[in-house]
């Protein structure tokens, strides 16, 4: 469509209702509805009654997809990369990145190399955008590995970095990593110095280790409250320095198993209270959905590198009852938040479409930068929410 006008809308980060009018995809003008004049055609607008507008999600963690898990990629897996894509679209994602969890090096490396090969062809469109690797390990700290195998940890040292990412710092876009395990910041610096994100998790960091390496370069924390200690009322820990700066960014899982619902609202409201416009929402949480690869299939049993996880109304766990991972997507995180009533509309879209955006360096929903809008509903009958992607 080359021309669409939307109005009597919400848009995350504003007050009031909005017009937004496209044109061939992109944002071409955004006001209030106070500046709107009463004689735009109808034929090309559509009310959509205090609805919200957003961008597509963007995912900076999810494992895989379709049964196919993005650590264990090879070439000839480019046309299932595909599938995944298209699925991702379907799901509300515009971007994602591709999360390799703990395996052995040579595995890794061919997941990069295979994932590089399909960054290189065309983009397709209604497909969810590759936008970099996320790392999660290999330098974990053995006793907060959680679901990864420990026998293929590595120790955190500059030489095992260069070597398993070296020829990848053009791909990889965030490394999390137990600060703790390398107390000098070297590895954190070369991170940094080649424009990756770096983010503490699994780790058994005191807050005193985890503000060091806040300084020394870490940005971010993955997963918050999983595979980390708890908030202690003689040491916060990782986590409790984290949100005592406003400065880091901290991911959510949002499921209601990761983290309790009970907990998430404290989480938020320690957040907001920090911020001048606590009000509306919190900056710097961001939703991930964690997905495994049964992502898209029914509930059961799948492998899992070498071994299994069983699915149950979404939730992966391994035999011996280790919490591996998700198998909802993101989106599904927002409803949740709403639906639990931790947060208000505008704060949920954007923990999952504004703030990974900010992470990234990417552009929000701003005048002629491409745009796929989503469009939500609050039904208060059912007190639910719902999404579908817009014409436009």
């Amino acid at each position: 469509m080359d021309l669409a006008l939307f109005f009597n809308a919400h848009l995350p980060g504003r007050s009031g209702l909005y017009c937004v009018e496209m044109r061939q995809g992109r944002p071409h003008m955004i006001f209030p509805m106070q500046e709107v004049s009463m004689t735009v055609r109808p034929v090309l607008a559509t009310d959509l009654g205090g609805d919200w507008l957003s961008l597509g999600g963007i995912d900076l963690q999810i494992n895989g997809a379709l049964g196919l898990a993005f650590t264990d990629l090879t070439p000839a897996h480019l046309p299932t990369l595909k599938k995944i894509g298209r699925y991702l679209w379907q799901q509300g994602l515009d971007g994602y990145l591709p999360t390799l969890v703990t395996t052995t090096a040579d595995q890794l490396q061919a997941s990069l190399e295979t994932l590089r090969q399909f960054t290189e062809t065309a983009p397709e469109p209604e497909q969810a955008s590759i936008l970099g690797v996320h790392l999660e390990g290999p330098f974990l700290n053995p006793e907060k590995h959680g679901a990864h195998p420990p026998e293929h940890l590595q120790p955190l040292t500059l030489d095992a970095a260069k070597t398993l990412i070296g020829d990848y710092t053009d791909l990889v876009r965030i490394v999390t990593l137990a600060p703790e395990l390398e107390p000098s910041g070297e590895v954190i610096g070369w991170l940094r110095a080649q424009q990756i994100i770096v983010s503490s998790g699994h780790s058994t960091a005191t807050a005193a280790q985890a503000q060091r390496a806040f300084e020394q370069g870490v940005n971010m924390v993955t997963h918050a409250f999983n595979a980390m200690p708890s908030l202690h009322h003689r040491e916060v820990g990782l986590l409790g320095a984290a949100l005592l700066d406003s400065s880091i960014y901290c991911g959510l899982i949002a499921d209601g198993e990761h983290v309790s619902p009970q907990m998430i609202d404290l989480l938020l409201r320690s957040r907001r209270g920090q911020l001048s416009n606590q009000a509306h929402h919190c900056e710097n949480l961001f939703l991930v959905s964690d997905a495994l690869a049964p992502l898209g299939l029914a509930d059961g049993t799948y492998p899992w590198d070498q071994r299994e996880v069983t699915v149950k109304q979404g939730t992966a766990r391994l035999p011996d009852g280790t919490l591996a991972g998700t198998t909802r997507p993101l989106l599904d995180g927002v409803k949740s938040l709403v639906e639990w009533g931790v947060c208000d509309l505008g704060e949920a879209i954007s923990m999952a479409t504004e703030v990974p955006r900010q992470i990234m360096g990417l552009p929000g929903l701003q005048l002629r930068q491409p745009a796929s809008l989503l469009r939500w509903h609050w039904d208060e009958a059912s007190q639910s929410l719902s999404w579908e992607r817009l014409d436009c």
